[in-house]
């Protein structure tokens, strides 16, 4: 079961990692079939992420924890998903090892950005369904740091992403979007009555 618009909102801010050639941030979200939860151990510490699979099994959108997303909407978001490494439990230790190291030479075909989900009436004519959009929130520095973490251990190309983030979203004043004036590329309307 996918998550719906009303709990992605919850999280507050979290680190979006989506394909580059899909055609935006939220064509993952539309394509997705199925989530999972997942935790990894390294020398940075514990890194929580949900990755989100197309009907072909790929990847196709990813949300990491970051200090600034709120942990009790994650832990109950998290807790409705099975966890990833039982879906691998199949596999042999050696596919399970390869995935691991080519993991950590990145894939360009990813992208990554710091957002905020807003579930937004669909308008008229479209009762029981939401949009889905996203804006740029405010980060802490340790926020900031995190997601600069987790990409560079992903191997994506940010572009300077996250450079000045932290000082420049601190000078704009954070308001939910206006489902006009949002990006049409992250904006997917869903219904929401599929969901008790």
């Amino acid at each position: 079961m996918l998550p719906h618009p009303q709990q992605l909102a919850a999280l507050g801010a979290v680190l979006c990692l989506y394909r580059a050639h899909s055609g935006g941030g939220l064509v993952g979200w539309t394509q997705a079939v199925r989530a999972t939860r997942d935790c990894a151990l390294d020398s940075d510490g514990l890194r929580e992420s949900m990755h989100f699979f197309d009907a072909g099994g790929r990847c196709c959108w990813q949300l990491h924890l970051l200090p600034d997303t709120d942990f009790l909407a994650w832990d109950l978001l998290a807790a409705g998903l099975p966890c990833g490494c039982e879906l691998d439990a199949g596999s042999s230790l050696a596919e399970r090892l390869w995935r691991r190291v080519a993991s950590r030479f990145g894939d360009p075909d990813w992208q990554a950005n710091v957002v905020r989900f807003h579930a937004l009436p669909a308008g008229p004519g479209f009762a029981g369904m939401s949009l889905l959009a996203a804006s740029l929130p405010r980060l802490s520095p340790c926020g900031g740091e995190m997601a600069r973490r987790i990409i560079r251990h992903a191997g994506v190309e940010c572009d300077g992403l996250l450079d000045d983030c932290c000082c420049r979203q601190a000078a704009t004043p954070s308001t939910v979007p206006d489902a006009r004036a949002c990006d049409l590329s992250w904006r997917y309307a869903f219904n929401t009555r599929t969901y008790a």
